[in-house]
């Protein structure tokens, strides 16, 4: 049986991805062939100044003999970066060679009918410029795809918040029954076409301790009446709970995901208790999209003390 391909998009050229993706091939055999995509001159530049020998067997943008595919070189599809030295900083220079890594990743996707995408982290405030919120509402705009969600995945707890890249001025903006709907509708699907289980889902409130000083709050008028809809199909969903409570241990224990209703809300205590043990999936796509839970990390570029442990579990959850 041929193994299906996972197809990576190195992301930003000034970042840490190449040199954590040369830690996960140290000391970690994957049975599905590994596709990247990204600068071959930036790659072995990388890999020269940071101490790593691996070969590369280049492919080209039309090839489809997977069969004859293994992890013993790099795959590598090349994308042109021109580039002054190894290191440099972030800056819109490396824009069109980011948009044409995504453009040739989907494009091969899509033409061999593929199913398991990894991306790089890329700078959002030099790449997507304001123009999408994130990486996440990128890929659901380039695939035409209406509804996505972020889910911050591990295997003991997961969390999705209902609002990503976001001002929180903005948040109560955006929060509707809808959106509650469609978040949980997307969570359900992929935990029972993964796990073959309907997960127990914790909602939280958007104010201080579910209430505020006001009336009509959205805990009010949107959050209780969206979880008192949805406890009449699914009776593992409950809340809202005050986020300064949902992550206590007693808590945490009877719930695989909790869905927060901005990044922040949920993101912070999710990297305090797993550090970087945690993968990002794009719920909703046309094929399976994980992002390794970390940033560009300019800061750590060419140090070679980065942690590659997000990117082995987004491999190993994408090998299976």
């Amino acid at each position: 049986m041929i193994k299906e391909p996972i197809i990576i998009v190195a992301g930003e050229p000034n970042s840490i991805f190449f040199e954590i993706f040369f830690k996960s091939l140290k000391d970690n055999e994957f049975k599905s062939p590994l596709i990247i995509i990204g600068s071959k001159k930036l790659l072995k530049e990388q890999m020269l100044k940071l101490g790593y020998t691996y070969e590369l067997n280049n492919l080209n943008k039309d090839f489809q003999e997977f069969k004859k595919l293994n992890n013993k070189k790099i795959n590598l599809i090349n994308v042109d970066y021109d580039f002054k030295k190894c290191f440099e900083k972030i800056t819109s220079k490396s824009n069109k060679y980011i948009d044409d890594t995504f453009k040739t990743a989907l494009n091969f996707i899509k033409k061999n009918n593929l199913s398991k995408f990894i991306n790089g982290p890329v700078s959002k405030k030099t790449f997507l410029k304001g123009k999408t919120l994130g990486i996440t509402e990128y890929l659901a705009k380039k695939t035409k795809t209406n509804e996505v969600a972020m889910l911050i995945f591990n295997k003991d707890l997961s969390v999705s918040p209902l609002t990503t890249h976001l001002a929180l001025k903005d948040v109560h903006k955006k929060i509707t029954k809808q959106k509650i709907y469609k978040q949980v509708n997307l969570i359900n699907s992929f935990y029972k076409k993964k796990f073959n289980k309907l997960p127990r889902i914790a909602i939280t409130g958007l104010n201080p301790h579910c209430e505020s000083n006001f009336q009509n709050s959205e805990e009010d008028k949107i959050i209780i009446p969206a979880i008192k809809k949805l406890r009449l199909k699914n009776t593992k969903i409950h809340g809202p709970f005050s986020a300064d409570t949902i992550f206590t241990k007693s808590l945490l224990k009877k719930y695989d995901v909790i869905i927060g209703m901005y990044h922040d809300q949920v993101l912070s205590p999710m990297k305090a208790l797993f550090n970087f043990d945690a993968i990002n999936i794009t719920l909703g796509l046309p094929f399976t999209r994980i992002s390794p839970d970390h940033g560009p990390n300019f800061s750590m570029l060419g140090k070679n003390l980065s942690d590659p442990k997000s990117l082995i579990q987004a491999l190993k959850f994408l090998d299976k």
